[in-house]
């Protein structure tokens, strides 16, 4: 169970005032909402990315509200994919174990697992710039799933991609739900990918979020 209580949080001179939200475990619900409803600004608060002014986070449970991003077992994918050009596709899919003292051979079993499951065993020793925009956002979300996250948060990852890559990554979101069972918050503006992925949508609107109305 994810859990805003009375969220306020600033971006500049945007606030969000005295959000409430409630996702309940093993969910996938999809923020829509028009550009500069805050949608962005509501997903860094819970990831811990930008400064909750008011009100309190809750994490399975747990207040997580003044936690740093990495102590609140999160996995993130930002629009761009955010990869780091340094490092090759096997180092990306390690790091976040790394930065989490894994011992190196679970880290290689982890990194081996993800790389068969998302399709990227030939792919291990290139670098982001060989990659084309399906596979980058593979390697992130791969990345993000890494260390076996409680919450995967998506800030519009398809938005970039072509319409056939768009479907091969949705195909790859669902099965990322049916075999982890993990809880998703996923901001989009394309309604089918919301009815597609999605157990509930809901719309980020004057400040206020609210069921999205049917589609016609």
């Amino acid at each position: 169970m994810i859990a805003l209580e009375h969220v306020t949080v600033h971006a500049g001179a945007f606030t969000l005032r005295d959000l409430s939200l409630d996702i309940p475990a093993g969910s996938h619900t999809a923020l829509m909402g028009r550009t500069g409803a805050g949608k962005t600004t509501l997903l860094e608060a819970v990831c811990g990315l930008r400064p909750v002014s008011a009100g309190q986070i809750r994490i399975g449970g747990r207040d997580v509200t003044t936690e740093p991003p990495g102590a609140r077992g999160i996995g993130f994918v930002p629009q761009d994919g955010a990869l780091f050009e340094h490092l090759t596709v096997r180092q990306h899919l390690a790091f976040a174990l790394v930065v989490r003292r894994w011992a190196p051979g679970p880290i290689t079993a982890r990194v081996t697992e993800l790389a068969d499951w998302l399709g990227l065993d030939p792919l291990l020793d290139r670098r982001p710039h060989g990659l084309s925009g399906g596979e980058a956002q593979r390697v992130a979300l791969g990345r993000a799933l890494s260390f076996h996250p409680q919450l995967l948060c998506l800030d519009e990852p398809l938005s970039a991609l072509d319409d056939d890559t768009r479907t091969e990554i949705c195909s790859v979101l669902a099965e990322v739900r049916r075999r982890t069972g993990i809880t998703v918050l996923h901001i989009t503006h394309n309604r089918r990918e919301a009815e597609r992925l999605a157990d509930r949508i809901l719309l980020l609107r004057d400040g206020r979020i609210e069921p999205c109305p049917a589609s016609s």
